[in-house]
């Protein structure tokens, strides 16, 4: 395997059906959401919903659910049909060189896919950089609707793990800590699904 090939890996909570992405919002939208099993309707389907297979990248991101907006974090089980669809059509979000064949046309492709993907330093449980990238998966347009309306299976709160975890983490128990984390395991995603996403 390629040394860039090992970097953009996705790694991620998943079954034979089904992989498990987070997502953080205000208690408002994040717990109507668990109770129900679906998004409310005060979440908006016209705008870009960005989704995370990595637990402690999404830590990185909400301050283990403790910024604003995002107090609620949501570990949402989504059917791999669908997440594999979205990356079939998505656009990296940023132009590569020698990935598009100019500027514009990179423009035009992120324009008209419905999803874009980003690669950022994975966290390791002090959210310090890893040497390897972590999928953010950003869906827009048809990607939303069919996300909130076809894809999801199950919705959990998983605010209260989060915060056990960050707990154990600032008392130095990593070890204890490493043992609530979910099981993140490579996702089968070869040449076919991630070969017009990688960046490097």
């Amino acid at each position: 395997m390629q040394k860039h090939d090992a970097m953009y890996r996705i790694r991620a909570r998943h079954t034979e059906e089904t992989v498990t992405v987070y997502q953080a919002y205000a208690p408002g939208l994040g717990r109507p959401a668990a109770r129900d099993g679906r998004f409310p309707e005060a979440w908006k389907r016209d705008r870009m919903t960005w989704i995370k297979p990595s637990f402690l990248w999404m830590m990185y991101r909400s301050g283990w659910g403790t910024k604003e907006g995002q107090e609620t974090v949501l570990a949402v089980e989504i059917r791999r049909d669908g997440f594999e669809w979205a990356l079939r059509n998505a656009c990296v979000s940023h132009h590569v060189r020698g990935l598009h064949a100019d500027q514009a046309a990179w423009k035009r492709e992120l324009r008209q896919a419905p999803a874009r993907v980003q690669w950022d330093p994975e966290r390791d449980l002090r959210l310090d950089p890893l040497p390897y990238r972590s999928l953010q998966l950003g869906l827009a347009g048809e990607a939303t609707r069919r996300y909130a309306d076809e894809w999801i299976v199950g919705i959990t709160d998983v605010t209260d793990t989060a915060r056990e975890i960050h707990a154990l983490v600032r008392e130095g128990e990593l070890d204890a800590a490493a043992g609530l984390l979910p099981e993140e395991r490579e996702y089968p995603a070869g040449d076919e699904l991630l070969a017009h996403l990688r960046v490097a």
